[in-house]
């Protein structure tokens, strides 16, 4: 017996699975594991749906302090800058500022701009409503993913389900208080504003209807901590979350946490713009449509940071924190269908896919053994690699198993013995015509790669496209399928050449073809 390169690479491939895959096999405390799916470990699964309508509200509302702040800046004044939820309305106090005004629409998309004298109506087109919408299911999708990811859940799935659903699986949500928090964090809007407090009217709050402070441009807001507290806000906010970039968890001088945040360039900006010229009035910070804190201002803020304190837990600020520098939600979302998968099902599909799994294993490899004899167990012995390999690399990326997953395990395991077979049937027939031994096998292996390329190429084609294309669980049935191919063919070709080159003169010398082979006679 001598080595060769294939039997050198077959055993570092055999020592890389089975060590990366003991972690999860063994179910270690250290090391990166499998994680188990939805249906294999339990967990939530929800179907939720987005109120598109309010995020064409949100646009308006958008523009219409861009509009205040430019005005601001630019020394214009606006008289009577109002906005509904599909239009703004206002008018120049000096008709020389309309160039200047309407300079500053020809940057902002999507609008229908009509001007009458020194008036001034904006309203979004169809198309920019649409879009508005679309981009509210779309950005959705991916608030809820990245807050997910910061939570900490693995591999979560946030999918688009029609046209305006989104699906969302959560697995290892074992309790009440994990699926509140998860449900909470999800569903929080997390937009922040801050807005002007109207010091000339916030006396007479506590008298005033919503309509009343409407006719104002106001709006009245509620205490975060108490609510019989009322603020009376500038309905046109200074400045909102689109224009933070990032938001951490902190603690006050009393020890107490703080969400500390801070804002962009454009942002800051605004904010020392603000501050600068409204020395010794007070400014609301808003999240979710409750004050939460009104300081006044004693001098101009700049740097673009601030702080938003409240009666928080830890966990409580941690959650706020990743709501914040995920990005707030262009419109809210509700609850349509919620179903808890509970631990003990998933026990269940994971002993069934195992029955399935082992059993079928040990059919194959009895299979193998009685009709091939030897190259059955050494086919054997490249189909049990070829398993560790698969969990290995698994295991390392912490890829989840689902239990279509588990049935791409069961596809590769015949997909392996496929290859080993096509190559002892070529070594099988050119030892029946009477090739010597080490021609049978180096012929056997070539006539067999083109049988063997083929089918596993179109196979990991076909997988790689449900894996660009599918969801969750089909995802899961691609990853584990390219793996097992990819794995089959180091194993199948290359490790199984390798050992039948490292007996090939044992195998010549006995010319027991029977035994080695399964040849009759």
């Amino acid at each position: 017996m001598k080595l060769n390169y294939r039997i050198v690479v077959l055993a570092l491939a055999v020592v890389f699975g089975v060590f990366f895959s003991m972690p999860s096999l063994m179910q270690m405390e250290s090391g990166k594991k499998v994680t188990l799916g939805l249906d294999l470990q339990g967990g939530l699964h929800m179907l939720l749906g987005v109120k598109t309508e309010e995020a064409t509200k949100s646009r308006v509302k958008s523009i219409a302090a861009s509009i205040k702040h430019f005005s601001e800046r630019k020394d214009i004044l606006v008289d009577s800058l109002t906005f509904n939820e599909t239009s703004i309305t206002f008018a120049l106090l000096d008709s020389d500022d309309i160039p200047q005004m309407q300079e500053f629409f020809k940057e902002i998309e999507g609008i229908n701009l009509l001007v009458q004298g020194e008036s001034f109506t904006l309203s979004l087109t169809p198309e920019e409503i649409i879009r508005t919408e679309k981009e509210a299911i779309s950005q959705a999708i991916e608030t809820i993913r990245n807050r997910l990811d910061q939570f900490g859940l693995a591999e979560p799935v946030v999918a688009r389900q029609g046209e305006e659903k989104i699906l969302v699986q959560l697995a290892g949500i074992k309790t009440q208080e994990e699926e509140q928090r998860a449900r909470e964090l999800i569903s929080r809007a997390a937009k922040l504003e801050l807005m002007a407090i109207d010091e000339d009217r916030i006396g007479r709050v506590y008298t005033m209807s919503d309509a009343d402070a409407s006719e104002y441009g106001d709006v009245i807001l509620e205490d975060a901590k108490n609510p019989a507290i009322k603020y009376l806000v500038r309905e046109i906010p200074i400045l909102d979350g689109g224009m933070l970039t990032d938001a951490s968890m902190g603690f006050n001088q009393n020890n107490q946490p703080q969400i500390n945040f801070t804002l962009n360039a454009e942002g800051a900006e605004i904010f020392g713009d603000f501050t600068g010229r409204s020395v010794g009035k007070r400014l609301a910070v808003v999240l979710d449509g409750k004050v939460y804190s009104a300081p006044n201002i004693n001098e101009r803020i700049g740097g673009g940071s601030g702080q938003i304190s409240g009666n928080y837990t830890v966990m409580e600020a941690k959650d706020l924190a990743i709501a914040l520098r995920s990005g707030a939600l262009l419109a809210p979302i509700y609850l349509m269908e919620k179903r808890s998968v509970g631990p003990s099902l998933g026990a269940d599909s994971i002993r069934a896919s195992m029955i399935a799994l082992v059993g079928g294993f040990i059919l194959v490899i009895i299979f193998m053994v009685v009709y091939y004899r030897m190259a059955g167990v050494i086919a054997n012995i490249a189909l049990i690699a070829n398993l560790f390999i698969i969990l290995a690399v698994m295991s390392l990326f912490g890829a989840t198993l689902t239990l279509p997953g588990m049935a791409g395990i069961v596809l590769t395991v015949g997909m392996a013995v496929d290859a080993n077979v096509i190559i002892s049937e070529r070594i099988r027939e050119l030892i029946y015509e009477g090739k010597s031994m080490h021609k049978a096998i180096e012929d056997g292996y070539a006539n067999a790669m083109r049988a063997i390329l083929d089918a596993n190429i179109t196979t990991l084609i076909a997988a790689v496209v449900l894996y660009a294309y599918g969801t969750g669980a089909i995802k899961g049935f691609a990853i584990t399928i390219s793996i097992g191919i990819l794995a089959s063919m180091l194993t199948a070709i290359l490790g199984t050449h390798g050992i039948y080159q490292m007996l090939e003169e044992k195998i010549a010398k006995s010319k027991n073809n029977h035994f080695w082979f399964g040849i009759k006679g």
